[in-house]
C-alpha cells in the first residue's frame, strides 16, 4: 500500500473531532487537524518509521505528499520521518528542507525543520554557508530556521557561526525573530554562560529587549 495512504488511514481511524477543533483554535485556525495528540500520533507510526530507518533511503515523494495534505499531523509526521532518517540526509537535501520551510509556515514546523537542517550541518560544514544565507533571507521563517538550527548542540555549537547569524538578525521588529535570538542564546548559556554574557555585553544595545530577556534567563 502507498505509504501516504496507509498513514492517512491510520490518522482517520484515530481522529477526534473535539480535539481537532481545539488544536486548530490553538494554532489560530491556520490548519486542519485530525485531533491526534503528539504521544499517540508518534505511537501510531512508530513501527512504520522503524522500517523506513532500516531502508536508509529518504523518500521525498512521501514527504511531499505529507506536505500537500491539509491536516497538520501530516507535516508533523514528515518531521518525525526526517528525524528517523537523519543519518541518511545529505547536504543536497538542504534545498528540499528549505522548500518545506517555505511551505505552510508557522513556528510549530519551523522549530522542527531547523533541527533537520542542523543535523546535516554537523556532518557537512558546507551547510554553514547555507545557514548564513538563510539568516539573511527575506522570509522570517527561513531566518528563524537559521537562528535555531544549532539548538541542543551544546559543546558542538559553532559560536562564530552563531554570532554571525544572530547579528544578521538584529534590528528586526518581528516577534518570532527576536524570540528565536533569545532562545538560541538561552540554550547555549546552559553550556557556556560566559560566552553568552560576553555576547550580551557586546551586542546588548543592538538587541531587542525580548532577546536580551530570553538570553539572560539562566545567567
Amino acid at each position: 500500500m502507498d505509504k501516504y495512504m496507509m498513514i492517512r488511514g491510520i490518522f482517520e481511524d484515530n481522529s477526534d473531532s473535539v480535539q481537532a477543533d481545539a488544536m486548530s483554535k490553538y494554532m489560530r485556525g491556520k490548519f486542519k487537524y485530525y485531533g491526534i495528540p503528539t504521544p499517540l500520533r508518534r505511537k501510531l507510526y512508530k513501527s512504520f518509521l522503524k522500517e523506513e530507518r532500516k531502508k536508509g533511503v529518504v523518500d521525498w515523494d512521501f514527504i511531499d505528499k505529507c506536505y500537500e495534505d491539509d491536516h497538520r499531523e501530516f507535516q508533523y509526521c514528515a518531521y518525525d520521518y526526517l528525524l528517523a532518517l537523519n543519518s541518511s540526509l545529505t547536504y543536497d537535501d538542504l534545498l528540499k528542507i528549505l522548500e518545506l520551510i517555505r511551505s505552510k509556515q508557522w513556528w510549530d514546523t519551523i522549530d522542527f525543520l531547523d533541527k533537520a537542517a542542523g543535523n546535516i550541518g554537523l556532518r557537512d560544514s558546507r551547510a554553514n554557508t547555507v545557514m548564513l544565507e538563510w539568516s539573511q533571507d527575506s522570509n522570517i521563517w527561513v531566518r528563524r530556521a537559521a537562528i535555531g538550527h544549532q539548538l541542543g548542540r551544546k559543546e558542538k555549537t559553532d559560536t562564530q557561526l552563531l554570532e554571525k547569524i544572530l547579528v544578521n538578525n538584529f534590528g528586526s521588529d518581528e516577534f518570532f525573530i527576536n524570540k528565536a535570538i533569545g532562545w538560541a542564546l538561552r540554550d547555549y548559556s546552559k553550556t557556556d554562560p560566559g560566552w553568552v554574557r560576553d555576547f550580551i555585553a557586546e551586542y546588548g544595545a543592538e538587541m531587542d529587549k525580548l532577546s536580551v530577556n530570553e538570553a539572560s534567563k539562566y545567567i
